[in-house]
């Protein structure tokens, strides 16, 4: 069980995350209930850093009611910063950016955060696809990035897939498991490549998932049931694809079968429920409905 007392852990007392959206604030969440004396959360807009502290703090609140951290709830929120202000970077030693999946938003978004880093800081990337390769491309200090991609729901997910670009340097290669293991999660270490391990094996079977139901094979239920009843599988892939995104999962479709070919390309049914706007849990409507969202 954790304490509002910051601990010794092995990652830097400040850590910054850039975008405050679901896997933003998860990540600052993660951090927080770890140890971090200080998490700041940059985000584009007044709003968007206010809805980011709600989130964390809904997070928090969760984790103290299941007995996973212990304390007044004000102690772990003053630990917590939101600005739309970038130069707070400048007071952290790592930066990890978590906006939306878009290479030219990605390069931009890192390039401001590395700007006002110290040159001992650290910065990573929670890419689902993109090279970490490609973007440290674009950096000053590329044996200082690599890539630590989180799972939603942050908070619940055990895994964060540490992904190191060609020039991600021995040092940073060593500390980012660590970190991830303060975490109380595990990581998977992989070279950069199209997808890693984890999107690309996981957006495989969630695009052999949806051909099945435009082809009539079965329905999504009885398609996700086969997944959990018969392979062990803790969600279906339709399910989780749900919970994803759809759109997110298509943009990773696109992106993969432009580096490794037809067989990712995207069914048309998913990219007709996009234009829908059949997203998923986020949405309301996927290949479930969610009357709740």
């Amino acid at each position: 069980m954790s304490t509002p007392s910051a601990s010794n852990q092995p990652f830097p007392a400040t850590v910054g995350v850039l975008g405050g959206g679901r896997m933003g604030a998860g990540i600052g969440h993660a951090f927080l209930v770890a140890g971090a004396e200080e998490v700041i959360v940059v985000d584009v807009s007044e709003a968007a850093a206010q809805t980011a502290a709600a989130r964390i703090t809904k997070d928090l609140e969760a984790s103290l009611r299941r007995g996973k951290i212990k304390g007044e709830l004000s102690t772990w929120t003053n630990r917590l910063t939101t600005t739309v202000n970038v130069t707070a970077f400048s007071r952290c030693g790592l930066v990890i950016e978590a906006v939306p999946e878009d290479m030219t938003l990605k390069v931009e978004s890192l390039r401001r955060a590395e700007a006002q880093l110290a040159p001992e800081a650290w910065l990573a990337t929670n890419t689902s696809s993109l090279s970490i390769t490609d973007l440290a491309g674009h950096l000053d200090r590329p044996e200082r990035f690599c890539g630590l991609h989180f799972f939603n729901p942050v908070p619940a997910s055990k895994l964060v897939e540490v992904v190191l670009a060609e020039r991600t340097g021995e040092e940073l290669a060593e500390l980012s498991p660590r970190w991830v293991e303060a975490l109380g999660k595990t990581p998977v270490v992989v070279k950069d490549a199209p997808g890693f391990a984890s999107s690309r094996l996981g957006v495989a079977i969630g695009l052999e998932a949806i051909r099945m139901v435009e082809e009539g094979v079965a329905a999504p239920a009885d398609i996700d049931n086969a997944m959990v009843l018969g392979y062990k599988f803790p969600i279906g892939p339709l399910a989780l694809t749900d919970i994803v995104g759809l759109d997110v999962r298509l943009g990773i479709a696109e992106y993969l079968e432009s580096q490794l070919g037809e067989r990712f390309a995207p069914p048309q049914l998913m990219r007709d429920m996009v234009a829908r706007g059949e997203l998923g849990q986020k949405s309301g409507k996927g290949f479930y409905d969610y009357p709740e969202s």
